[in-house]
């Protein structure tokens, strides 16, 4: 049986991504926006306010939770491409995940990852090779991470996510 906190395995951190794989992960992160609309959209609250485990968030925090991550992304992009080995702010997503905004409906979350999403795909469709290869450290994880890694990981965590509501939406 998989374990349903991760329906898809561990996150993916490598360094160092192909011209390929960072084209499916431009893919991944463009997609993820309407791919989340199909699955939300349209769903009562009763669905929306269902956790996909046990102790797990419900669909409506997920969305929210999905849209508060990926504005962490770009904006450790946008440093990564801007600074030298920028040493990134981390955050208690756990927290944010009790804020009383996670009550708010899903679509400000949605339509705000529209946009997010056209943005940071512009900015990774336009890298140069070496774009890919800048740096940039989380802390709290102790480890210096590439432009690569963090396209892998959020086109991972975007799957992920839907993966999650699928369990609960079908």
């Amino acid at each position: 049986m998989t374990d349903p906190r991760y329906p898809l395995g561990p996150m993916p951190q490598p360094l160092a991504l192909t011209p390929g794989e960072r084209q499916e992960a431009t893919r991944a992160i463009r997609a993820l926006p309407d791919e989340l609309r199909q699955l939300v959209e349209g769903q009562p609250d009763t669905v929306l306010d269902t956790a996909y485990r046990d102790g797990g968030w419900t669909v409506r925090q997920v969305v929210h939770h999905i849209a508060d991550s990926h504005m962490n992304a770009v904006v450790r992009l946008k440093l990564a491409l801007t600074e030298a080995n920028p040493t990134v702010k981390p955050y208690e997503e756990g927290d944010w995940a009790r804020l009383p905004d996670m009550g708010l409906p899903v679509e400000p979350s949605l339509s705000l990852l529209a946009g997010l999403h056209a943005r940071w795909t512009a900015l990774l469709e336009t890298l140069t090779p070496e774009g890919w290869t800048r740096e940039w450290t989380h802390p709290a994880q102790g480890r210096t991470y590439t432009v690569d890694t963090l396209a892998a990981m959020y086109a991972w965590h975007g799957r992920h996510h839907l993966a999650h509501i699928r369990r609960v939406t079908g």
